[in-house]
């Protein structure tokens, strides 16, 4: 749970600048959560009185610059065919809504750990980048990391979708834990599943 925590924190630390267009995405993730963690930082009493304000924060900060919509159409995967412009809007609130927990939950207990970001190269016609990082934490294995990114080819900003953890996918599994209960449940179903771990 621990490492799932850190990676949770890495995923979203590339997210702060990942919306300001024309900058790479490697070079993004290198300047990256500065503006997040500062502001975690600074708000650290309150957050010990009152740890749900980090919902605040993780939206202020972080949904406007995750590709939440696209994250959820992986997530549904061969079931996106299947589903009404209604169903899509219902579980993409839902999964949206799950990440802003799960994000604020692991905000909660960043505990400042060290991330090396190594450098690479997007052409100016790309729209997906992956970005290699290891997480280096006291006393701990070294933890291999790929950042999935994708440009939006109208605004030309680059926002987080997935990461990859020592060759394993966060969005795959999370499609692989879901696909089995659509199939058998159906969207709607699932995506009131999805609502209730909000509450």
């Amino acid at each position: 749970m621990r490492i799932l925590s850190l990676l949770i924190l890495l995923f979203i630390s590339i997210s702060s600048l990942a919306a300001t267009p024309n900058i790479s995405p490697y070079d993004t993730i290198n300047v990256t959560g500065k503006k997040l963690f500062s502001r975690i930082a600074a708000n650290q009493q309150e957050l010990a009185k009152f740890p749900e304000l980090m919902r605040d924060i993780v939206e202020q900060e972080l949904m406007p610059v995750i590709d939440y919509r696209y994250a959820s159409y992986k997530v549904l995967g061969k079931h996106l065919k299947n589903t009404t412009k209604e169903q899509r809007n219902k579980f993409v609130q839902s999964m949206r809504a799950y990440l802003v927990r799960t994000y604020a939950n692991a905000l909660n207990q960043y505990n400042d750990q060290q991330v090396n970001y190594e450098k690479g190269q997007v052409k100016p016609t790309d729209r997906m980048a992956s970005v290699d990082a290891t997480i280096v934490d006291t006393n701990k294995p070294d933890v291999h990391l790929t950042f999935q990114m994708r440009k939006n080819k109208k605004t030309g900003q680059w926002k987080a979708y997935d990461l990859i953890v020592e060759g394993i996918s966060l969005l795959s599994s999370k499609r692989a834990e879901l696909t089995n209960r659509i199939a058998k449940y159906g969207i709607d179903q699932v995506t009131v599943e999805l609502a209730a771990l909000n509450q």
